[in-house]
């Protein structure tokens, strides 16, 4: 292992020491200009330099990428306004900028730029840089590009009231609809970069005097602070300024919903956006995240209420009833009535495997067909991960390598995983499944009992950017639990935001 890192170390000290130096001054002559561009761009062939005489006589150079740029936006907002024929004297470069600034539309407004490392980064986001003689400036411009999709509707968050629509993998439209959503001068965004290759821009969402000062200057600190060639996916950051990374349990929220950021940053939390990814980080947040659903507040509170309880009961079948089944099988055959005691040993007659050894094949099938059902297209995935699981349940009953009883212990457990709203929770649960059915076959519901209590003890221990993740139950906090083992009326939220200060005024 260690091994394996001083390669990776290596590797990507040669990939950073293999860029070429680009902090360099802009030349007057755009010949000069034109080398040093090839040069930092050597061997990519969508790279364009047009030469091209700008209003009729001033020489100029422009440079772009044909796969970041639109064409009709080259050519009606960029290059109609260049090639008008006039007579202008500009005599420096604060005057060609005025210029430009009058001929341009406000769509494609200039931006004056002097280094070309800071050139090559326009270049790379997909705008265009405009290179005048005699010029030791030049001036980008902001064109559309190709990248834009519609927005959709979040496959993996869907609801039944509600928006429908999700954020998309460009950094610019989704703070749009952030903005959309809380029109007010007190949300601010902090723009950051990271990755020393893919210098990946990177977001940090607040309302001011609602968040928390000490987490806003956490994050920033702590987002710094990464150092990696890459940051492809808000994924990469998630784990780097994880509390916990060894914890199952999500300390940061992950969502592709505008509302639920929405209404995360009125309570006060911190948001951070990644380009390139639709999915937006959300922290600090606590344990009980995991079991709501946007669409609770969308509802009446008692239906929100009853759907949160049934989650709950959910989630503890799914993390505990194949342990449960395996101890009292195994160990404590006396707490099962007769009549179901006679039934069990019937179907277990011509099973050769132990208990432990029937969950643990069939949630391992399980697990592999929900997966499978997710890689393949999703027209034949739903089809095969039900129907395979239904055909190999029978055939293995029907073969006698299990029996029918934990066919449908493992159905159950399933079904249960699937009501929790969180995927990361869902995953968690699913992860600490497996040692409870290790503790059950070892000592029975003892094993279950200390290994639940190890959960909880984890839990309480565990920190979200500060916030204890129990909170309101660990520490103990009466006035938040409104909203967490019940959806309280909206008056009384109200009222509570008003009391703590928390509300938007």
């Amino acid at each position: 292992m260690g091994r394996e890192k001083k390669l990776s170390d290596s590797l990507g000290k040669r990939l950073m020491q293999s860029e070429p130096a680009i902090d360099l001054e802009i030349s007057e002559s755009l010949d000069s200009n034109e080398e040093a561009i090839a040069q930092l761009f050597a061997n990519c062939s969508d790279l364009v330099v047009r030469r091209l005489h700008m209003f009729g006589s001033m020489p100029g150079m422009a440079v772009y990428l044909d796969v970041l740029v639109d064409q009709q936006a080259w050519d009606d907002g960029f290059l109609a306004p260049l090639m008008q024929q006039e007579v202008v004297p500009l005599d420096n470069s604060s005057q060609v900028y005025e210029h430009l600034k009058f001929k341009f539309s406000s769509v494609v407004q200039p931006t004056v730029v002097s280094t070309m490392n800071e050139i090559a980064q326009r270049i790379l986001k997909g705008q265009a840089v405009l290179f005048v003689e005699r010029s030791t400036q030049a001036f980008s411009f902001e064109l559309k590009d190709k990248l834009n999709r519609p927005l959709e509707e979040p496959s993996t968050e869907a609801v039944i009231r509600g928006p429908r629509y999700g954020f998309i993998e460009k950094l610019d439209i989704n703070i749009a609809l952030i903005r959309h959503r809380l029109r007010t001068p007190r949300l601010k965004t902090v723009k950051l970069n990271a990755g020393n290759i893919s210098h990946t821009d990177i977001m940090i969402v607040y309302l001011e005097n609602i968040a928390k000062q000490s987490v806003i200057d956490e994050v920033k600190s702590r987002i710094a602070g990464i150092d990696m060639d890459s940051v492809l996916e808000s994924g990469y950051i998630e784990e780097l300024i994880n509390d916990h990374p060894f914890s199952p349990f999500p300390v940061i929220q992950s969502t592709q919903r505008p509302d639920v950021v929405s209404g995360s940053l009125i309570e006060g939390k911190v948001a951070v956006f990644t380009d390139g990814t639709p999915m937006v980080l959300i922290l600090p947040v606590t344990f009980w995240f995991g079991f709501q659903s946007a669409e609770d507040y969308y509802m009446k509170f008692m239906v929100a209420t009853m759907l949160r309880w049934l989650r709950y009961f959910f989630a503890f079948l799914a993390m505990s009833l194949p342990a449960i089944f395996i101890a009292i099988t195994t160990y404590h055959q006396e707490m099962i009535p007769t009549s179901l005691t006679l039934s069990l040993a019937a179907a277990r007659e011509v099973v050769p495997f132990p208990a432990m050894m029937e969950a643990l094949i069939m949630e391992i099938t399980f697990e592999a067909l929900r997966e499978a059902g997710i890689r393949l297209p999703r027209p034949v995935g739903q089809t095969i991960s039900i129907v395979g699981a239904l055909v190999i349940g029978q055939a293995a009953v029907q073969a006698g390598i299990i029996s029918a009883t934990i066919i449908i212990v493992v159905s159950i457990t399933g079904i249960s995983s699937f009501l929790i709203p969180n995927p990361g929770m869902s995953q968690a649960i699913s992860i600490i499944r497996f040692p409870l059915m290790l503790l059950a076959a070892t000592f029975g519901l003892y094993g279950v009992g200390v290994g639940q209590i190890a959960i909880l003890i984890h839990l309480v221990n565990l920190r979200s950017f500060g916030v204890p993740y129990m909170t309101p139950l660990a520490p103990f906090r009466p006035s938040g639990l409104g909203d967490v083992l019940i959806r309280a009326p909206w008056g009384s939220m109200l009222k509570r935001h008003k009391q703590s200060r928390q509300r938007l005024e």
